[in-house]
């Protein structure tokens, strides 16, 4: 009998939005707890295990308070495989947006004057702080990504991801381009594929939640939005809403070897 992969499911500072897609997957989910050993995952079950070693740990969530990173660490520690979950675990997502604060003014705003009950620090991604072995984005993620990547790991495999643009999901569902015909701040050719274009098929501009492409012309994509009347400072304003670390050069993303 092929021993099944041991597997834990983690959410630091986030909305949970990951974890509940995973839960989600209704019709899947009975085939997913019978193919891998879910050993810690407690969003979804009691008595965890948080000791022994995992062979995958799928997290969500950013490093916002000390303890955050804690037990990212551990975490990073006891898998031999990590996959960051959603844009705040690979890009910083909406809790990173306005890092540019100081996090105490940020706190005083927040919670007032006199209250001092949260140790924040500044918001930053999963992979800021140990090395991630694959980055699935997406705000929330999305369910078929999820079970192709669960699908390759129990076979042995690292998954092969998506890496072209909203933009090119749009063309192909033959929508009417925002940006050309309307002159919105549409930011799907900036944006990391995944979602089907879903937001320009109902004629709402990509806002760019699933973080930017590698490899995109910048310069290309700038000068047809400024032909449009639309500033890079527009474009990088919107999609700073959930890739800021990326966007407004704070601590710039890169794979820790």
């Amino acid at each position: 009998m092929t021993k099944k992969p041991k597997i834990g499911i983690f959410g630091l500072t986030s909305c949970a939005g990951d974890q509940l897609a995973i839960l989600n997957c209704e019709d899947e989910l009975l085939t997913i707890a019978d193919a891998f050993d879910i050993l810690d995952w407690e969003m979804a079950k009691t008595n965890n295990d948080k000791v022994t070693e995992l062979d995958i740990a799928f997290v969500e969530g950013v490093v916002a308070q000390t303890r955050d990173l804690e037990a990212l660490q551990a975490i990073r520690k006891r898998s031999k495989l990590l996959v960051a979950i959603g844009t705040c675990a690979v890009w910083g997502g909406v809790a990173a947006m306005k890092n540019q604060i100081p996090r105490e003014i940020l706190k005083k705003e927040v919670y007032g004057e006199e209250i001092n009950v949260v140790d924040s620090v500044e918001a930053l991604p999963v992979r800021s702080f140990v090395k991630t072995d694959i980055l699935l984005p997406g705000c929330p993620i999305e369910k078929e990504q999820f079970l192709q990547i669960a699908a390759s790991l129990l076979h042995g495999d690292l998954p092969e991801l998506l890496n072209f643009s909203v933009c090119s999901e749009c063309k192909m569902r033959e929508n009417a381009c925002l940006v050309v015909e309307k002159g919105e701040i549409c930011c799907g050719a900036l944006t990391v594929s995944g979602c089907n274009a879903r937001c320009p098929s109902h004629n709402i501009p990509c806002g760019g939640c699933h973080g930017p492409i590698e490899e995109v012309h910048y310069d290309a994509n700038y000068t047809m939005f400024a032909q449009r009347g639309i500033t890079k400072e527009e474009i990088q304003t919107k999609m700073s809403n959930f890739a800021a670390p990326a966007w407004m050069g704070q601590k710039l993303l890169s794979e820790i070897k």
